[in-house]
């Protein structure tokens, strides 16, 4: 009989508590571990939470997990297997029997644990978190009793642990972004002048100096201007004496601590040098010890396989979900997203065993493949400066690399060779296009082509939206509260937060990625904005196809003219206002904003070095930081006359717009509203956030403000109820296109949608929902208006 303990291969865990495994050929999760079972409340049969922890093993010869940078480097153990521990949280019916069979594998976004929602809980759906980012930083960081062969209280958050090669080094750089500045609450840690952090995304980066008593070798430069093509301004070298690497929020030059936990930070010499919120500090340095982030993308394959195929582990502990699971889907939103890409792309949707293991996937809001397979990875980078993230084929289909010389592939070959493809729904936005490099995956590197959309893939572009998709308000007086820029301490934007919803299109998929899976129903097609003409997509018309532009022009009035008319011009165009057809005069929009420098963040083809694979995205990058070959030409989607995107899905605010919606914000700088004491990106675009521009109410408020959009009052026939009849003339539109959900219930007013039909229990009536919202708004419905925009005009 085996020992039924064995000693660990991970390190730091043979000095601590040895491992339970089973002697077995077969690599794959080997025990689970459940900590904790809660009951849950909020749909219509009993439902519980189960949280444990996956052991698990990778056989490093298996040609399922050769792909992983550095696993033959990896220590193995006495099974010639690399070790992984994963966390894992189940949402489940109490009673299996009166399961769906249907399990939606969520991948956690930095960590953060994901319960299902009640519509799939009462649609008897499984729900699986579980972790893939081995990185053990922030939220991600590995608990201290992790390895415990018993039950423990466990963390609110998914982690994996990963292999570490011990003792190995390399360059990396981190840098430092409008600091010190004063937050509210007030934080005394970012204030300070002479200490801060090594972040990326806000969370530490997560590898610690070769040696933190002694810099040398590294530098640390200050820049005093960066653009988004690459183009950097440099300033003074720092000298080495003058700054050492700190530990803790009250370390300083004089007493630095010790490198006992991260984040790692920069402690100045405060008699000679303070940090200028004016300027990035960008510290290039040596690092050890460096995780093979790899074995957490296969730990999570491995996870959803157990559940989806085991009945026990090999220690006889039964698994939860034996037998109840026929189906699973992989979903993941933003850097969660781009991991399913990821995931896909490595061929990793099969297991070791050659099984498929998620019938579906769903990456939102994602444009890229996340950097969780070289050495040295930041999984929590979001393509700023330097950034890996967009290396290799970024698009499904295979396609050639022209502009980086690359030979032609495409994510899904892989799995195109095992027949383990999944079904994949793509849905993203504005803010993916402008800051998250999206177009490459629609046209490529050299944009003269429409990359082919495979048959299992669907993709829907929700236009003029933000990340994530906004509050949905419809209101004619959005406040005017600060809008953050997300990405590494970006800074603040100008213009008021961009309202337009992802909700109902993200509703309408999750019926429709479930009943494809389930029973081959297909999706509605795709809809985003591509290189042909409004012509050639006569169902994405929209009213301003006939009205003059801003000097008296026919902009979309079709004369027969292919070079003239906007119908016969490509929805995606390059990233200028007059390709774009963006209207002057809007106010809070310089013409500065759409100089490249400001406007779009484009994919920048890096030489990461000789040992990094620039097609696959593996490997091990020795430039530090890594010069820039190409900067990739980026093409955005064609806007109307108000501003609004052209292409994509019938979206309700969109088509019964209450202003100019953007995908993209501007970074606020000294002497605006909106500056917070963050100037390094002042006027350019703020990351991947969007903005709006209201319209005016009225026509005399427009003229007054010199304002070319029309107002409330002129394009809604001065009246609430205009406004209310062109959103249920928007709602039923994209209803009857299939993109939204409409039930037969009416509305408060008493009409009921054009193109009804059955709603799945627990999902909403979205036809409803927006016309009732527009109903109750104030859109020319304030005290004293009378229903009219202009109370006094006839």
């Amino acid at each position: 009989m085996n020992p039924l303990f064995r000693r660990s291969a991970l390190i730091g865990v043979a000095a601590t508590v040895p491992l339970a495994w089973a002697s077995s050929s077969e690599a794959r999760v080997t025990r689970i571990i459940i900590d904790t079972t809660a009951s849950l409340s909020g749909q219509n049969i009993p439902y519980q939470t189960l949280t444990g922890r996956a052991f698990g093993e990778l056989d490093p010869n298996d040609a399922h997990n050769a792909i992983i940078t550095d696993i033959a480097l990896a220590p193995r153990n006495p099974n010639g297997k690399v070790e992984y521990i994963a966390s894992f949280f189940i949402v489940k019916p109490v009673d299996m029997s009166l399961a769906s069979g249907l399990m939606w594998h969520d991948v956690p976004n930095r960590g953060g644990r994901i319960t299902i929602s009640s519509d799939l809980r009462n649609s008897h759906d499984v729900g699986l978190s579980s972790g893939w980012q081995g990185d053990n930083a922030g939220a991600t960081a590995v608990p201290a009793n992790a390895l415990t062969l018993s039950p423990v209280t466990p963390s609110g958050n998914e982690w994996v642990k990963t292999p570490v090669l011990s003792g190995v080094i390399g360059q990396i750089l981190g840098r430092i972004i409008n600091r010190p500045n004063i937050v509210t609450p007030r934080n005394p840690d970012t204030e300070n002048p002479t200490n801060q952090p090594l972040n990326v995304m806000g969370n530490p980066i997560p590898y610690f100096p070769a040696n933190s008593a002694d810099n040398t070798g590294a530098t640390l430069k200050v820049h005093l201007k960066e653009t988004l093509t690459g183009v950097v301004t440099e300033g003074e070298t720092i000298p080495n004496g003058d700054w050492k690497f700190c530990y803790g929020s009250g370390a300083t030059f004089a007493s630095p601590g010790s490198p006992t936990s991260l984040p790692v930070r920069v402690c100045l010499n405060g008699a000679v040098h303070s940090f200028d919120p004016a300027k990035l500090y960008q510290l290039t340095y040596t690092v050890k010890d460096p995780y093979v982030l790899g074995a957490g993308t296969a730990a999570f394959r491995d996870v959803a396989s157990f559940f989806k195929y085991r009945a026990v582990d090999d220690f006889g502990t039964a698994n939860p979900l034996a037998g109840s699971i026929r189906w699973a889907i992989i979903r993941g939103s933003s850097q969660s997203g781009n991991f399913t890409r990821h995931l896909i792309h490595l061929g990793m949707n099969e297991d070791e065993v050659g099984r498929i293991v998620h019938e579906g996937a769903w990456p939102l809001i994602a444009g890229r493949r996340v950097s969780n397979n070289s050495r040295w990875g930041q999984p929590d980078g979001v393509l700023e400066l330097y950034q890996m993230g967009s290396e290799g084929p970024q698009w499904w289909h295979s396609f050639p690399d022209r502009a980086r010389n690359l030979h032609p592939g495409g994510i899904l070959d892989r799995c195109s060779l095992t027949n383990t493809c999944p079904k994949i729904i793509e849905t993203f936005g504005g803010a993916e296009v402008f800051a998250l490099k999206m177009t490459t995956s629609w046209v490529g590197t050299d944009p003269k082509n429409d990359i082919p959309v495979p048959d299992n893939v669907r993709r829907y572009y929700l236009p003029s939206s933000t990340h994530g998709g906004g509050n949905g308000s419809t209101t004619q007086n959005p406040p005017n509260t600060v809008v953050l820029c997300p990405g590494n301490n970006w800074g603040t934007g100008t213009l008021r937060a961009n309202p337009v919803p992802a909700t109902q299109l993200v509703n309408r998929m999750r019926v429709a990625l479930r009943e494809w899976v389930l029973n081959g129903t297909p999706p509605p097609p795709s809809q985003w904005p591509t290189l042909k003409p409004l012509k050639a997509n006569e169902g994405d018309r929209h009213d301003w196809d006939d009205e003059d532009d801003d000097e008296g022009s026919a902009r979309g009035h079709d004369d027969g003219d292919k070079h003239r008319d906007a119908e016969w011009q490509p929805l995606l165009v390059e990233p200028t206002k007059r390709a774009m057809g963006f209207p002057s005069g809007v106010p809070g929009i310089p013409d500065s904003i759409f100089a490249p420098e400001n406007f779009i963040f484009p994919v920048l083809d890096y030489d990461w070095g000789p040992d990094y694979d620039r097609s696959e995205a593996n490997g091990v990058p020795t430039n530090a930081p890594p010069p820039i070959r190409h900067v990739i030409k980026m093409l955005v989607p064609r806007v109307d006359a108000d501003g609004n995107e052209l292409g994509g899905v019938p979206t309700v605010l969109r088509d019964a717009p209450l202003g100019t919606y953007l995908g993209w914000n501007i970074t606020a700088g000294p002497g605006e509203a909106a500056y917070d004491g963050r100037p390094f990106h002042a006027g350019q675009v703020c990351n991947y956030v969007g903005g709006m521009v209201p319209f005016a109410k009225t026509k005399a408020q427009r003229l007054a403000s010199n304002d070319l959009r029309p107002s409330l009052e002129e394009r809604y026939q001065n009246s609430h109820a205009g406004y209310v009849a062109a959103v249920k003339k928007a709602a039923d539109n994209a209803a009857c296109k299939g993109y939204l959900l409409a039930g037969p219930e009416a509305a408060n007013d008493g009409t009921t949608a054009k193109c009804s039909g059955p709603v799945p229990a627990g999902f909403p009536n979205d036809w409803k929902v927006l016309v009732d919202a527009a109903i109750a708004s104030n859109v020319c419905n304030q005290p004293g208006d009378g229903g009219k925009c202009n109370p006094a005009a006839p």
